[in-house]
């Protein structure tokens, strides 16, 4: 009998074959192994600090894989508490948050890692008196933007 996880390797085996070209060539699209250097992704302004977009593309076992960093100044808040299908990581640079993660509050400094669940409510707000600065790893799994973008 095949164990899940065979059958999820399988998958994701299967997702990568698929991203092949006709030509036999890789999909120029999925993105391979490369470093993003700190200074050369530009920082810009938003109404509550900044952001720096490192990259947004499908890789040979995602259909996106997304990471950007954002710096909130103090008493920010990049958004309202919301909730969407992906699962994401928040690595915290610098600076204090307090996370709202279900109806509770955490704070979390710099080295600390946030898990964000899938469809479950969360938040973030620089608690601090200087700027938080902290790193977003979000991804959706195989089929996963299918099910999240509007019918055409």
């Amino acid at each position: 009998m095949i164990s899940r996880r065979q059958a999820l390797a399988a998958l994701a085996a299967l997702g990568s074959t698929i991203r092949l070209r006709a030509s036999g060539g890789p999909d120029p699209d999925v993105m391979g192994s490369t470093v993003f250097d700190w200074s050369s992704i530009p920082a810009q302004a938003t109404k509550v600090g900044f952001t720096r977009k490192f990259f947004q593309r499908p890789t040979a076992t995602l259909d996106e894989l997304e990471c950007h960093v954002t710096t909130l100044n103090p008493g920010e808040s990049p958004h309202a508490p919301h909730k969407h299908p992906d699962e994401e990581l928040v690595v915290i640079k610098e600076g204090t948050v307090e996370a709202f993660l279900n109806g509770q509050t955490h704070r979390a400094g710099p080295g600390s890692v946030i898990f964000q669940a899938s469809n479950q409510l969360h938040g973030l707000k620089n608690v601090g008196d200087v700027p938080a600065t902290y790193h977003v790893i979000k991804w959706n799994s195989p089929g996963m933007l299918k099910k999240t973008q509007p019918p055409r």
